[in-house]
């Protein structure tokens, strides 16, 4: 079990550096298919008559830019997202390159001991669960790993959304003010509890933590089952090319293939609920998260945006999870291998 921890913790920490400025690029178009602004309305306001139309942009997909007194400043639409690869021109001209790895630390935080929890222990139930069927029912055997992923996935999101809540909340939001360093992972925690810092009920009062759990696990828990059921027998496919003589980049080729093509899978299926969690999540009314639901979440995002706004971020969503997936599979099982190896030895 502690070897197993240790390599899912590894792959986590790659994986989620890696990928960190496509998990940016999606939770920034989605919070701003929820109302989040990325513009301040009173330096807009203020523009007056010698405003200046010029030939300044503050990206490519910019149409126009303002001369106010000496400044350059961009139209509201500017800052509007067209895209993918819109948010990353964007963010790194408009606040700098490292933006797009904006919590990574929140990331690592969660990354390390949520999948530090979800491998080692879907190996685990995986395992049991195929023994008990193979031995009381034959039939059920190739649902075990849907089973398995899908309770570990469980335990991974209860025990890790209070981090998860202070990520989509780092990447969702702009700092406005000129040298002012965003909030970190602590903050922006002691921030969502400040709201209900005056009231008596402080157990109550840390529920608000745990603020989009049931949107999260509605989505992780389908994610894990079609992400698992996909894998096992892609994986089992890919290995039996290769044989008992393929070597290790072999293996790990046939693990990342089988990772990425499961993942990428998933990840599109589920976004309509990674829409939600995020809508969810990034709702600063205290009172009015904890009264919100998924399915009025979802009922809300159909009425005003249609299918187009249930998949909001989709691109970005799935170029995240196939690497991701293919990366923390394959690093994991060549690491487990490795750590085994050298025990048995």
């Amino acid at each position: 079990m502690a070897e197993r921890a240790l390599s899912a913790a590894g792959a986590a920490f790659v994986s989620a550096i890696i990928v960190n400025p496509l998990d940016v690029a999606k939770t920034r178009l989605q919070a701003q298919a929820a109302g989040v602004p990325y513009y301040q309305p009173s330096q807009m306001a203020s523009l007056g008559p010698d405003a200046i139309l010029s030939d300044f942009r503050c990206s490519p997909s910019c149409t126009r830019g303002v001369i106010y007194g000496s400044e350059p400043v961009c139209p509201p639409d500017c800052f509007q997202y067209k895209g993918t690869l819109d948010v990353f021109l964007k963010v790194v001209r408009q606040e700098g390159f490292g933006r797009l790895w904006r919590g990574t630390n929140a990331g690592l935080a969660l990354a390390v001991p949520t999948v530090g929890i979800y491998l080692p222990c879907y190996d685990l139930f995986r395992n049991r669960i195929e023994d008990f069927t193979r031995s009381n029912a034959p039939g059920l055997t190739p649902y075990a790993p849907l089973v398995a992923g899908s309770v570990a996935r469980s335990l991974a999101c209860i025990a890790c959304s209070p981090i998860e809540l202070a990520r989509t909340r780092m990447q969702a939001y702009k700092e406005f003010r000129p040298g002012v360093k965003p909030p970190g992972m602590w903050k922006t925690l002691v921030g969502v509890l400040s709201p209900l810092a005056s009231s008596s009920q402080n157990a109550q009062n840390y529920r608000v933590l745990w603020t989009g759990v049931g949107a999260q696990l509605a989505r992780d828990v389908p994610f894990s089952a079609i992400c698992w059921s996909t894998l096992e027998p892609i994986r089992r496919k890919l290995l039996g090319i290769v044989g008992e003589e393929g070597d290790a980049a072999s293996v790990l080729g046939a693990n990342f293939a089988a990772g990425f093509v499961a993942g990428s899978l998933a990840a599109g299926a589920t976004c309509p609920l990674d829409v939600a969690k995020t809508r969810r999540q990034i709702e600063k009314d205290t009172q009015k998260a904890m009264r919100m639901t998924t399915r009025q979440t979802l009922a809300d995002i159909w009425s005003s945006g249609g299918l187009k706004g249930l998949f909001t971020g989709v691109g970005p969503r799935v170029a995240r999870a196939g690497p991701s997936v293919g990366i923390v599979i394959s690093f994991y099982e060549v690491v487990k291998y490795a750590l085994h190896q050298r025990h048995a030895s």
